[in-house]
């Protein structure tokens, strides 16, 4: 039996091996291994000694986590008040929030173009409130970019952390009112202590998708605001430096999985499991 099931698996393990681990081990030896010396930490020394890898790599980091507190300070609010829906208003609001995993990522990103340009919705309403006089540059910047990260990863927080406000016990709650506790205490004391482990497990969550997102900083940045992935896109395909490529994806693979670490451990205490 336990052969004749191995031969199901085996087929996708191989499929895995091959469409994963093996373009893995080839990336992280092009980091370490010069085809003339060897062994060499070469491309390292040479991210060390140039200062624009260092400030593309905190870039990276500022606009991920600026887009990861705006999905937090849009997020939980938004949760919170889903918990509080009836059971058929509950339901349009998640459908809501889902809705957006069926429409491609590209017209999501496109359509912010279309929102947020010279010519576009909102600009148009604001010229026309008379509160400017010329377009506000929304976009092929920083501000743009995060703007369209945090919308296409709002889904991503909003999820996990709603199932984890639903399974509060509402008679915790009603205990801490017994006992004369106001609404402001039992939010800070009781409840947000609760859903603090979800919170945390979605916003790392968040942060590491933040970190090796492509497209829409390429579209929305127009080039002028540059990450770790358009850095990646420049090195690969138009310089061509494969060597320092594949050391800047390591060092981005490493801080990946430190926090998917420290993802997994937070998700596991929100579980309960």
């Amino acid at each position: 039996m336990r052969s004749n099931g191995f031969g199901f698996v085996a087929p996708l393990l191989v499929l895995m091996i091959v469409a994963f681990n093996v373009p893995i081990i080839y990336m992280l030896g092009l980091g370490f291994w010069d085809k003339s010396r060897g062994f060499s930490l070469a491309p390292y020394e040479a991210l060390a000694d140039a200062p624009v890898y260092l400030r593309v790599l905190g870039n990276t980091l500022r606009i991920s986590l600026i887009a990861t507190l705006a999905n937090v300070a849009i997020g939980y609010p938004l949760a919170h008040w889903m918990r509080g829906l009836g059971n058929r208003a509950r339901m349009i609001a998640i459908a809501l929030v889902i809705l957006p995993f069926w429409v491609s990522i590209l017209v999501r990103t496109y359509a912010w173009i279309v929102v947020l340009g010279n010519a576009g919705i909102v600009n148009r309403s604001l010229q026309w409130l008379g509160l400017t006089e010329e377009p506000v540059p929304f976009l092929y910047n920083e501000l743009g970019v995060t703007i369209g990260m945090a919308n296409v990863l709002l889904p991503f927080l909003v999820l996990p952390l709603f199932a984890a406000m639903i399974r509060i016990d509402d008679r915790l709650l009603q205990a801490a009112a017994s006992l004369g506790a106001p609404a402001r205490t039992i939010f800070w004391k009781v409840y947000f202590p609760l859903t603090l482990p979800a919170l945390a497990a979605g916003t790392l969550l968040v942060f590491i998708l933040c970190l090796g997102f492509y497209i829409t900083p390429a579209i929305l940045g127009g080039g002028r605001v540059p990450m770790i992935s358009n850095l990646l896109d420049t090195l690969i395909n138009q310089i061509p430096r494969w060597d320092q490529a594949a050391a800047i994806s390591t060092i981005l693979l490493v801080v990946t999985l430190l926090i998917f670490a420290a993802y997994r451990r937070l998700d596991r205490r929100a579980s309960g499991t």
